[in-house]
């Protein structure tokens, strides 16, 4: 089989173990050796075709060496030398290469850990997490020289798929230069004509908002670099399923291209294939803010976290139309914010605005008198009670504690108005717990009933 660009000294069961980088780029086993060769030769010779009687009868009269090199001197389908790519097993390489097997998913976890753990260290306002999902393919790294055609950028040490924090800076500046061009419609808060003046060596500088977040070059030649507030961390996918995906791209003008003929439709398709990341993989992203940078430059950009908001709208302007990574102009790299972690926002801010009404429910109810929160308590059991599709046991005893507390208190009550609405609250609640506890005899029960229709009464004619 072919062998890998190694030392000997490496075996090929090492292949199994490694991380996708090593097993793209050292351990890809996919040059040609002697035995290749031979086995080509073979399989050649015994196809029942034209072409295989005439190698079957030059192995027969010439031997392997004679054939080999006659084979390797052909225009049509030439035999691969020595340490030439072998086609047939790039093919087979490729299964290799996209296996992910649990040490690898365990680091691409352990490594979105130690940003969870960073961003702690940085404090959550000088910080801006944004987690999405992919909706397209993802590759990067595709012009890094590779015998496959096309590279793959891999995070050394780990060898795991990433997209670098300056690509990332890079397509939200785009993001952030398009909006604020106003070509868009919605700016997203970006003005171009925002301009901040500072001083550098004592002559006063203008920056743009871009400028002071993204930084400037000056133009060939000139002065004043300037350093931007804000700071973009690489990015980990967290691949969806356990395996990196295959994408082909099949280019037909290579008669015009590489043969410098004349170009026309009707040329060769050449099938490339190229490592990506799948749909559906999540992306974690992290900007980071130079607050003390910023507060200098342009305090504006401070108050109530605008600057937060502007990052926010470039990224989803990024998502939407310009992609990350290679070959976004044909849709690759296209994202959506994460719709899980959306839908878990969504929920948490319900939950939070529920408990903010409940708890200014629960202070308004504190504030009144004793007399207006008996009367409250017992109409929001009777509200509860009407609502249920059955009574428990607790709701039934909360009943009871209320009609007693009522009956006990409201005689005393000055309000008129009060003690009519608590003698229409006691029948109310009587109805529906008994005008009787059950498992009394009857005149027990009978006297229970006078005892309670007599209170009401007394409080009606107080």
């Amino acid at each position: 089989m072919p062998v890998a660009a190694a030392p000997d000294y490496l075996p090929q069961q090492l292949m199994k173990g490694t991380s996708p980088a090593l097993r793209f780029g050292l351990l890809l086993p996919v040059w040609t050796t002697r035995k290749d060769q031979e086995r080509e030769v073979r399989r050649r010779a015994g196809a029942s075709s034209h072409e295989g009687n005439e190698v079957k009868k030059m192995l027969d009269t010439r031997g392997m060496d004679d054939t080999i090199q006659s084979l390797r001197q052909r225009r049509s389908n030439p035999l691969p030398g020595i340490w030439d790519k072998n086609t047939s097993a790039a093919r087979d390489a490729w299964r290799e290469v996209t296996k992910l097997d649990e040490s690898h998913l365990r680091c691409m976890q352990q490594l979105s850990t130690r940003q969870c753990a960073m961003r702690s260290v940085v404090g959550e306002s000088n910080i801006l997490l944004l987690e999405a999902q992919s909706v397209a393919p993802f590759t990067t790294g595709l012009g890094n020289e590779h015998p496959l055609e096309n590279g793959f950028a891999f995070l050394n040490p780990y060898g795991l798929a990433y997209l670098p924090g300056s690509g990332v800076k890079g397509v939200v500046r785009r993001a952030a230069q398009e909006l604020a061009s106003g070509e868009w419609g919605d700016t997203g808060g970006w003005d171009g004509e925002d301009v901040f003046d500072i001083e550098v060596s004592g002559q006063s500088l203008p920056l743009s908002t871009i400028d002071v977040l993204f930084g400037r070059e000056p133009p060939s030649g000139g002065q004043h670099h300037i350093r931007g507030a804000l700071s973009f961390w690489d990015v980990i996918p967290q691949i969806k399923g356990r395996s990196l995906s295959v994408e082909i791209m099949t280019p037909h003008q290579g008669h015009y291209y590489q043969r410098g003929e004349s170009p026309h439709d009707s040329g060769q398709p050449n099938p490339i294939s190229f490592l990506t990341v799948p749909p559906g993989s999540r992306f974690t992203f992290h900007v980071t803010c130079s607050r003390g940078h910023l507060g200098r430059h342009a305090p504006v950009l401070l108050r109530d976290e605008r600057w937060k908001a502007l990052i926010e709208a470039a990224f989803a302007h990024a998502f939407e139309w310009l992609g990350f990574g290679a070959k976004t102009a044909v849709g690759y790299g296209a994202m959506e914010i994460d719709p899980h972690v959306e839908e878990a926002k969504r929920r948490q801010a319900a939950e939070e605005a529920d408990a903010a009404r409940r708890r200014a429910e629960q202070a308004a109810f504190d504030a009144l008198p004793e007399s207006r929160r008996l009367l409250t308590g017992a109409t929001r059991t009777l509200d509860a009670i009407s609502s249920s599709d059955r009574i428990d046991e607790n709701l039934r005893n909360e009943a009871k504690t209320q009609a007693n507390r009522l009956a006990d208190e409201a005689l005393a009550w000055s309000d008129a108005s009060e003690r009519e609405e608590a003698t229409t609250l006691l029948e109310r609640l009587y109805e529906v717990i008994g005008w009787s506890d059950p498992g009394k005899k009857k005149k027990q029960r009978e006297k229970q009933i006078k005892k309670r229709r007599d209170a009401i009464a007394r409080i009606r004619d107080v």
